[in-house]
């Protein structure tokens, strides 16, 4: 089984890509053959439509994602909303190779306010790939992540969410 996991802020400083690093480890502990696209490091071009060549990290990155069979997925909520990065990356993606894959999510904010309204688009988002998503997502509030880690009871959640996804992805093979 191929898992992707996907930091979707595009921001340097992200807190997004904390939480996703701690996915990403707990990911590859159970299947080696996992990826992280991490947004803040790789540069993903604007998509600009068909027949149009793109970089190599945006080659790579559309290619990761489309050939797991997992994706793992953390957003920021910016301004009520997933991350345009995300938005923009999934622009790459084929829905005619992506049925019956398998999603969890990871959703960053500020506070404690819009967690299952991202968590409702990014299912819809989903739907239209004929993605299984996993029910459960991991919400954690900024202040809980930091470059020195993530706090114990939001990391619980997130390795809660991956084996809950890992596991559903296996069930449905």
């Amino acid at each position: 089984m191929k898992i992707v996991v996907i930091s979707a802020s595009p921001r340097k400083e992200s807190k997004t890509q904390f939480a996703m690093r701690l996915a990403y480890e707990h990911a590859k502990a159970s299947c080696p053959d996992t990826t992280f696209v991490n947004m803040a490091e790789t540069p993903i071009d604007c998509y600009r439509g068909f027949g149009e060549s793109y970089g190599e990290a945006t080659t790579n990155a559309a290619k990761a994602i489309t050939d797991a069979d997992v994706w793992i997925i953390g957003t920021p909520i910016y301004n009520s909303f997933f991350s345009s990065a995300l938005k923009n990356m999934f622009e790459y993606i084929d829905y005619k190779k992506t049925p019956g894959k398998v999603a969890g999510m990871a959703i960053v904010a500020s506070g404690e306010i819009g967690f299952n309204d991202v968590q409702t688009m990014i299912t819809q988002l989903l739907s239209y790939f004929r993605v299984v998503a996993n029910p459960t997502a991991a919400y954690i509030t900024a202040d809980k992540l930091d470059a020195n880690g993530v706090e114990e009871k939001s990391a619980e959640r997130i390795k809660n969410m991956v084996d809950q996804t890992l596991a559903l992805a296996k069930k449905l093979r």
